[in-house]
């Protein structure tokens, strides 16, 4: 299915009132940017998807998806299904709660005892399998066939990818438009979302941590391929390979990768809270990170919307 800006304005519809509209803050380009003497962005927001249900940007594709099936009559005792390296989880026990069935969320070992303890909390049953996100995938896609449960993907379902999306849109009424908007990749549902929904109004830079280079590696492929998954960001930024959704968006809109280390994922989500008082993932720290390394470097005037996806983290390390 190919993915147009269309049907995220049939989510963004669909879903209201179920999310929330998000705030956006503007902060100062010097203090982000590094200074390279070829000019400087004139204005950079941060788009706080952080405060959205459960944390992060995955309500809205969860309920997208749940929704929809409720309107075709999908829905059953068997409840729904997913598989997650933590925030796909919540988000999609939180859309089965508020509809009254069973979720089921399979999720790496590695997982982040903070976000299996709010699984928990949301009332799904979290199984704990494997070591990497695909070995949750496959033990969720087994429960699928056998109970005949709704799959949630993490990332490469049209309404999933659709309902991100909304937050693409959100974004362009609330600056009135931008020149740029960078976002964090992983499996790359937000990524399709955003992507879609501003093609033909804004330039999509997906920022990707160095050892998890899903995206990059699609581009320079020309299709999706597994990666090996380390370093900070991978609770969040797992997956092993870019989605077919993405990576059809990525291609069809020009959609750019960049590669962000570790350290600046680190210190980019240091200087979030230390100036803004706003705390983000690992994950979420990758987006900041490719402006404070230099990674991704502003023109003169343009417009920079960063978009800060999740929040799901321990805070005790940011002093």
């Amino acid at each position: 299915m190919m993915l147009t800006a269309a049907d995220v304005t049939a989510a963004r519809e669909r879903i209201r009132g179920h999310i929330r509209t998000t705030p956006l803050v503007q902060a100062d380009p010097a203090s982000l940017t590094v200074a390279s003497g070829e000019g400087a962005a004139s204005a950079v927001w941060f788009k706080l998807e952080q405060l959205q249900h459960t944390g992060s940007f995955k309500a809205r594709g969860a309920f997208n998806r749940i929704l929809t099936a409720a309107d075709e009559g999908q829905l059953t005792e068997a409840g729904v299904v997913a598989a997650s390296g933590g925030n796909a989880g919540l988000a999609v026990a939180h859309a089965a709660a508020r509809q009254g069935v069973p979720a089921r969320v399979y999720v790496p070992e590695t997982a982040p005892a903070v976000k299996r303890a709010k699984l928990a909390e949301l009332g799904a049953t979290v199984v704990a399998t494997g070591t990497k996100y695909a070995d949750a995938y496959d033990a969720a896609t087994a429960d699928v066939a056998e109970t005949g449960a709704l799959f949630c993907h993490a990332y490469d379902q049209p309404e999933i990818c659709a309902g991100q999306g909304t937050l693409g849109m959100e974004l362009l009424d609330q600056t009135g438009g931008v020149d740029t908007i960078l976002v964090a990749v992983g499996g790359g549902g937000l990524l399709a979302g955003i992507a879609a929904a501003t093609a033909g109004h804004a330039r999509v830079v997906g920022v990707e941590p160095a050892t998890i280079p899903t995206l990059h590696t699609a581009l320079a492929e020309g299709a999706p391929a597994d990666v090996d998954v380390s370093g900070v960001a991978a609770d969040s930024l797992g997956a092993t390979r870019i989605g077919e959704i993405a990576h059809g968006v990525a291609t069809r809109t020009g959609v750019s990768s960049v590669l962000v280390d570790d350290a600046d994922i680190v210190a980019a989500r240091t200087l979030l809270w230390r100036t803004f008082r706003i705390v983000v993932e690992h994950g979420t720290a990758a987006a900041p990170a490719a402006l404070l390394s230099g990674a991704y470097r502003p023109a003169d005037g343009e417009r920079v919307a960063v978009v800060l996806c999740g929040a799901n983290t321990d805070p005790s390390d940011l002093a």
